[in-house]
C-alpha cells in the first residue's frame, strides 16, 4: 500500500527536537515530528504532593491542545470549566510514561510538571508529548545535578512512544491525521532503552486485531522507538 506521503510502512516522519526553546522552565522542547507540532516545558518546584511518601519526589503532566491546533477551532478547556475526558487521559498517560524514567527517591522532595501544549496536531500528539517530553525531562535532571540540589542525575531510563495502526489491510508505523482517521486498528506504544514496554494502547476501531496483527504492531513500534532515542540522545548530546 502507497502512503500519502510516500513513506515506507515502517518509516517515520521527519522529527525534529529544539531544546531550550522557552527561557524560563528547568527544560524544554519544542518538537515537530512531520506536521504535527508540540511544545514540552519541566517545572521544578520545591514541593511535593500529600500521597508522596517522605523523601521521594514525583514527576506528573499536563497535556492541552491550543483552540487552533487541529483543523477546527476547539474551545479551551479553562472555558468548560473543566479538562476535557481525552486531555485528562492523555496527561494520565504521558504522566505515567515519564515517572518510569525517574528515580523518585534521587530526584528528592521537589515535583517535576511536564507541560505538553499542542500547538498544531497531525496525529500522534500523545506519543510526541511523551518522546519530547523526556528531552524536557532530562534536561531539567541534568539542572538540577549541576546546581547540586540532587546528589546524583535522577534520571534512570530513557523513554519513547510511537503510533502504529493497520490502515486497509496494512500494518504502519507514526500514523498522520489523514491515515489515523481511516484506521481499522489505532496503537500506541511506550518503551524505555531496554526495550521494555511501559503501556501499550491498541484499539480496533472499526474491527477486532489478532495476536499475529498485534505482535507486527508491536514489532513497527520498537523499530521506531530505537530510531526516536537515537534522535533524543543527539538533541540532548549538544
Amino acid at each position: 500500500m502507497e502512503r500519502a506521503d510516500g513513506r515506507a510502512l515502517n518509516a517515520l516522519r521527519e522529527v525534529k527536537m529544539t531544546t531550550d526553546f522557552v527561557k524560563f522552565p528547568e527544560g524544554s522542547c519544542l518538537i515537530e515530528w512531520g506536521d504535527t507540532k508540540v511544545l514540552c516545558c519541566a517545572s521544578v518546584e520545591e514541593k511535593i504532593p500529600p500521597h508522596v511518601r517522605e523523601g521521594h519526589g514525583w514527576v506528573t503532566a499536563e497535556y492541552s491542545m491550543l483552540p487552533r491546533a487541529n483543523r477546527e477551532r476547539s474551545r479551551r478547556d479553562v472555558d468548560k470549566l473543566k479538562l476535557s475526558g481525552r486531555s485528562a487521559e492523555i496527561q494520565r498517560l504521558i504522566g505515567r510514561s515519564l515517572r518510569a524514567a525517574v528515580d523518585m527517591e534521587a530526584l528528592g522532595e521537589r515535583t517535576i510538571t511536564i507541560d505538553c501544549d499542542v500547538l498544531q496536531g497531525d496525529g500522534g500528539t500523545r506519543t510526541a508529548s511523551i518522546t519530547g517530553g523526556y528531552v524536557a525531562l532530562a534536561l531539567a535532571c541534568r539542572k538540577l545535578t549541576e546546581q547540586g540540589l540532587c546528589k546524583e542525575n535522577p534520571l534512570r531510563r530513557q523513554i519513547a512512544a510511537v503510533s502504529a495502526g493497520i490502515v486497509h489491510g496494512a500494518a504502519m508505523l507514526d500514523l498522520q491525521y489523514s491515515e489515523d482517521s481511516r484506521a481499522a486498528v489505532d496503537f500506541n506504544c511506550v518503551m524505555n532503552d531496554h526495550g521494555h514496554i511501559i503501556e501499550v494502547q491498541g484499539t480496533g476501531e472499526s474491527r477486532a486485531y489478532t495476536m499475529a496483527e498485534q505482535q507486527e504492531l508491536l514489532s513497527l513500534c520498537a523499530e521506531g522507538i530505537q530510531a526516536l532515542m537515537e534522535k533524543q540522545n543527539e538533541v540532548l548530546a549538544k
